[in-house]
């Protein structure tokens, strides 16, 4: 599993900032988790479902960075000033296991509140989810290599990974296009804003992956206490990368449910977010 075996010295800043941007991210993804529950009765019924998956990323995000933190803390005691390794693994195991269950979702929540027939959006969910699974399942094996001497092999894993990931890029960019026509206006530049959160914040892993390819990451991977300024730059980039692409995304899908609710609202095909048709 991802374990820093050795993590370095730290001083207080860097330690609290590190603590500190855990404890912020376990608060804002169980305060998305709870608006996007509780906000499943301000949108249609059809597009409910993409809000409660919504809730279910961040509840499960919520959860694994509490045990990130949790891990963190354990790794390290305050002596003579500083923050010192206790000896016990800062286990990082937990965001591979967040990443596994929650990217797939992403993409169902996504699929979910476009609204599609069933006869494009199983086939465009299938991809996605498929894609997003073997994207995280191919990256974890180069993620674990902790010895610089493998770093061909890690290479490798990376460039496996990033087949799923550029795949998943052209079915949001050249099929799930075709589907915007079918949107009401309201919601396209809300879609193509999401769009761009999952370009964006998912371009921070590969770069972080690579980043965690260098002699000197590798070597802290190893044991071999590492780069404390690596370090605290990888946990926060993860953290915030995490939140934007996470819960920021959780609350688009809310304003895109909620546009296309208006909109269907508005020209008289629903009332009270039930279809007139289910009414008569």
């Amino acid at each position: 599993m991802t374990v820093l075996a050795n993590v370095p010295i730290l001083d207080v800043f860097q330690y609290n900032l590190v603590d500190n941007i855990f404890s912020f991210t376990v608060a804002a993804m169980g305060a998305a988790a709870f608006f996007l529950y509780n906000s499943r009765s301000q949108v249609a019924l059809r597009f409910r479902p993409a809000l409660l998956v919504s809730g279910l990323v961040v509840s499960i995000a919520c959860y694994h960075y509490f045990m990130i933190r949790h891990s963190w803390q354990d790794a390290y005691e305050f002596a003579a000033g500083k923050y010192s390794p206790t000896g016990k693994s800062f286990n990082d195991f937990y965001r591979y296991a967040d990443w596994i269950l929650t990217v797939p979702l992403l993409m169902v929540e996504l699929v979910a509140v476009l609204g599609l027939t069933k006869a494009v959006s199983r086939p465009l969910l299938g991809k996605l989810v498929i894609a997003a699974a073997l994207m995280i399942g191919l990256g974890y094996p180069g993620e674990v290599i902790s010895t610089p001497d493998r770093w061909t092999e890690r290479v490798i894993w990376g460039a496996l990974s990033c087949i799923p990931f550029f795949y998943i890029l052209y079915v949001l960019w050249v099929e799930l296009t075709k589907s915007l026509d079918t949107q009401p206006e309201q919601a396209k530049k809300l879609i193509g804003m999401a769009r761009m959160v999952i370009l964006i914040t998912w371009s921070f892993y590969p770069i972080a992956y690579a980043l965690g390819g260098t002699t000197a990451a590798l070597t802290a991977k190893a044991g071999g206490g590492g780069d404390a300024n690596y370090v605290v730059a990888l946990q926060i980039g993860y953290a915030l990368a995490d939140i934007t692409a996470k819960a920021g995304f959780g609350i688009l899908i809310y304003f895109i449910a909620r546009a296309k609710t208006d909109a269907l609202t508005e020209s008289g095909e629903l009332v009270d977010g039930v279809p007139v048709a289910a009414l008569a």
